[in-house]
């Protein structure tokens, strides 16, 4: 050591006589106060301010640990670590100590999440995979364990170096808390502080082994995997719908109101085939109701007509319902010498040839009597 450092030494030794610790950070959790070989002046001024706590380390050992408040070091205020070094006269020179700063304020907003999913058992569903995420906060309880337990020789502790082993204490809680807590999958987004009460109890112990206090804990969500999403969404709309079987009964009406309004090719193919399926629908209700509903001298349901063709202008249209072709025969848009064809017909033929369809279009009437 040369001369000047020597010298340094020794004015930073005579002349500083305040310990303090000025936090200018929002992660510093332990602080080591820096001495010239750890030599603290007599009758050295302390100042813990609120927040704070100051530890006492001497030869490895920890001594005395002091709260908030200003202090000046003698035998009264520091009764063990005078004890440890067995100084009969008191603090006539000065002493050899290491003082830690702990902050014992309490630190928000710490993430914590799953990973991976964890597995749980629902009473309805069985076995399924969850993940949840969420927030903590989380103080220095007890500065002495946790400067012996966690920090060490560390002159400078932050939170970045303890946050994620918390987390992993979470986590590892969070399966048995959503397991004994009993409360079903479907109801857990509106027991969230219930569960998060219940995940704060059985992880504050944990917590404790540390000298850190676990003022809260917040479940911000907790979500299936994608594909059981998607099963229970599904789930959910057909509870929305109720009766199915009435449900579709609906659906086919609206569809055959809709085709009815077009009258060209593919309204009219929509039509017969929602008809058709109605009707099918219709004859398997009744044979579900069983046989108190429908007697031996029920009618048997009505056979479906084919589908007309009609030639218009020398073009083909269609295939048109023939109830659909009746009506344009009512309304004259189709005559009684327009050229149809159904299958069956071996050639186009007049409308008013074809038995179906003759009797839509008005005979002559007879001559008036005179």
């Amino acid at each position: 050591m040369g001369l000047w450092d020597t010298v340094k030494g020794r004015l930073r030794h005579e002349l500083i006589d305040i310990v303090e610790f000025i936090d200018d950070t929002n992660n510093t959790l332990v602080y080591r106060f820096e001495r010239f070989n750890n030599e603290i002046k007599n009758n050295a001024k302390l100042i813990v301010r609120e927040g704070q706590a100051a530890a006492f380390v001497r030869e490895g050992a920890l001594a005395d640990v002091l709260g908030p408040g200003t202090y000046t070091l003698d035998t009264k205020n520091l009764p063990i670590l005078s004890t440890l070094l067995g100084w009969k006269y008191g603090f006539e020179s000065p002493f050899k100590a290491e003082v830690y700063f702990v902050s014992t304020r309490v630190f928000t907003d710490q993430k914590w999440g799953t990973m991976n999913p964890v597995m749980v058992r629902d009473p309805e569903f069985g076995p399924v995979r969850l993940r949840a995420f969420g927030t903590y906060t989380f103080r220095v309880k007890d500065p002495g364990t946790f400067i012996k337990n966690v920090v060490g020789t560390d002159g400078r502790f932050t939170t970045e170096e303890i946050v994620n082993q918390l987390r992993n204490v979470i986590v590892s809680q969070i399966g048995d808390a959503l397991g004994e807590s009993k409360i079903p999958m479907l109801d857990i987004s509106g027991r969230y502080l219930e569960l998060s009460r219940f995940l704060r109890e059985q992880t504050a112990q944990e917590f404790e082994r540390f000298g850190l206090e676990l003022p809260t804990i917040l479940i911000e969500n907790v979500s299936l995997p994608p594909e059981v999403e998607a099963a229970l969404d599904k789930r959910s709309s057909m509870g929305i719908v109720g009766d199915l079987n009435a449900y579709a009964k609906y659906q086919t009406a609206e569809a055959i109101r809709d085709a009815a309004k077009n009258p060209g090719t593919a309204g009219a193919v929509v039509g017969l085939g929602m008809g058709n399926v109605f009707g099918g629908m219709i004859g398997q209700s009744a044979t579900a109701a069983g046989p108190g509903m429908a007697g031996p001298g029920a009618p048997p349901p009505l056979a479906m007509q084919a589908p007309f063709f009609v030639a218009v202008n020398g073009q083909q249209q269609g295939p048109f319902d023939p109830a659909l072709v009746a009506s344009k025969i009512r309304s004259g848009e189709f005559a009684a010498d327009t050229l149809v064809w159904q299958q069956g017909m071996t050639n186009w033929t007049r409308a008013g040839d074809v038995p179906s369809l003759s009797g839509y279009f008005g005979s002559a009437p007879p001559p008036i009597p005179r």
